[in-house]
């Protein structure tokens, strides 16, 4: 009986000690699961934010005011960056109107203020994007409005935004981007689009940039 008694005690701690060693493996699993999501998510919102922050046109400041076009297209770290603001708030079918004030042109582009055309001097994948921001003023009816950059009928970009009714000042925020392969001397023209019956009431303020990748 006792050998029985020993037999059982040895047996029944064998468990327990198995028992221990599988709850501490499923606590340290837990653990490194945890720990392993919570990095993953600290790198995911550094990442979206740093890839916000790349999408921000720059703030061009300086000890005596804001930058002139002049002082940006002198330094080597602007030649590849481009970033134009649009000097009409009014939707409606028409080539986009450029302002290059208070904005940056570095020395591998061209913008031609008559024509309203934007022309890389260098061949190669171009990294492109719009920044859209709607308000409305009144009482706004709803539609398509669509931003179409590229030369002729060829897109190297759109971006097609669906507006609400609204009777309010709700702001409208939409961001779009596209690698594409543009070559050298060729036109880019902004179109923008919208239905027949209008956007009235609607007001856009707009950036587009570009910064050449390889």
């Amino acid at each position: 009986m006792n050998t029985q008694n020993a037999e059982m005690d040895v047996e029944s701690l064998q468990k327990r000690r198995r028992g221990c060693f599988l709850d501490a493996f499923l606590v340290g699993s837990v653990m490194f699961l945890f720990a392993a999501v919570t990095t993953l998510a600290v790198v995911g919102v550094m990442t979206v934010k740093d890839v916000e922050s790349r999408l921000k046109p720059p703030s061009w400041t300086s000890e005596s005011g804001p930058l002139k076009l002049t002082d940006v297209s002198s330094s080597a770290v602007f030649t590849n960056f481009a970033y134009l603001e649009a000097t009409t708030s009014g939707l409606k079918n028409a080539t986009m109107q450029w302002a290059v004030q208070q904005t940056s042109v570095g020395h591998n582009f061209q913008y031609d203020r008559t024509n309203h055309w934007m022309m890389p001097v260098q061949s190669g994948n171009y990294f492109m994007y719009v920044n859209l921001n709607f308000t409305c003023t009144h009482i706004c009816p709803s539609g398509d409005f669509t931003i179409h950059v590229g030369e002729g009928v060829v897109d190297k970009l759109s971006c097609k935004v669906h507006l609400p009714k609204l009777q309010d000042s709700t702001a409208v925020i939409k961001k779009c981007w596209t690698v594409s392969s543009v070559a050298s001397k060729q036109k880019l023209i902004s179109h923008m689009t919208v239905p027949k019956e209008g956007l009235d009431n609607w007001s856009l303020d707009m950036g587009l940039g570009m910064f050449l990748v390889d």
